[in-house]
């Protein structure tokens, strides 16, 4: 194949933009705060959990609460009915039944009323761990807030850059041949890199020095014989630092 020497350097252009292209995709998948951010997400569990068991204590104790409340109540309700008895009753030994029931009553009234002291306790203490657990998850949940914030800024600042390097590998497209577009993206598809500059005896392509001969035959070629590079594939181009570098070495020896 074969293309001038200027097209063959502007596939260096191409060969930059889908290197920065490539770049972009690894800030953005390596993106220090997505890293922080699946690194909280233990912590953002482990503090719903938190809550989630605080919230059920705090239900339980309120439910006992009400059943206690509810049986003090009754209680209540049963004393005023057997004292009005009490107080209207004729019989001796009504009376007396009723004052046995009486006294039963007082003392399941005090052993409900130290049941409620003690189960409001608990109420009291759940509310204030669903209140430890709740602002400890509100602290995580904003740090990951402002993680994302942050993260979708820079994802942002990312796409723009992104598109500014596609609307350049756009315009560039057109002024190359059809065919040496093809082998440069069926090269970067197959090796990662589709085109590279002999800098001296270096290739760009792997940054490794190719051997003299190799060299010697590369720059004997004709200018617009399309090459590739024998150590990374991707097609070597050949500019005035190619020339320079390799004479100047040669001239040395």
């Amino acid at each position: 194949m074969r293309a001038s020497p200027e097209i063959q350097r502007r596939l260096l252009d191409l060969a930059e933009l889908d290197a920065r292209r490539t770049r972009l995709q690894h800030r953005a998948n390596t993106m220090p705060e997505q890293q922080q951010l699946k690194g909280m997400e233990q912590a953002r569990v482990e503090h719903r959990a938190w809550v989630a068991r605080a919230t059920g204590a705090l239900e339980d104790a309120r439910a006992e609460l009400k059943r206690v409340q509810d049986d003090t109540m009754l209680v209540e309700q049963r004393l005023e009915r057997d004292r009005q008895r009490q107080s209207t009753s004729s019989s001796v030994k009504d009376v007396q039944g009723l004052e046995s029931e009486i006294e039963t009553l007082l003392r399941r009234r005090a052993l409900l009323d130290d049941a409620q002291l003690e189960v409001m306790q608990r109420v009291e203490d759940a509310e204030r761990e669903l209140e430890r657990a709740t602002s400890a998850q509100a602290a995580v949940e904003l740090d990951a807030e402002q993680l994302v914030t942050r993260r979708d800024a820079a994802r942002a600042e990312l796409q723009a850059e992104a598109k500014v390097i596609a609307g350049a590998r756009k315009a560039l497209l057109p002024g190359l041949p059809a065919e040496l577009v093809e082998l440069y993206e069926r090269q970067r598809e197959r090796y990662g890199v589709g085109a590279a500059e002999l800098v001296g005896q270096v290739t760009t392509g792997s940054n490794v020095t190719l051997d003299a001969a190799d060299v010697a035959r590369i720059l004997a070629a004709s200018p617009d014989e399309v090459l590739l590079c024998p150590d990374s594939n991707a097609i070597l181009v050949r500019t005035q630092r190619s020339a320079s570098t390799a004479g100047a070495r040669a001239d040395d020896a």
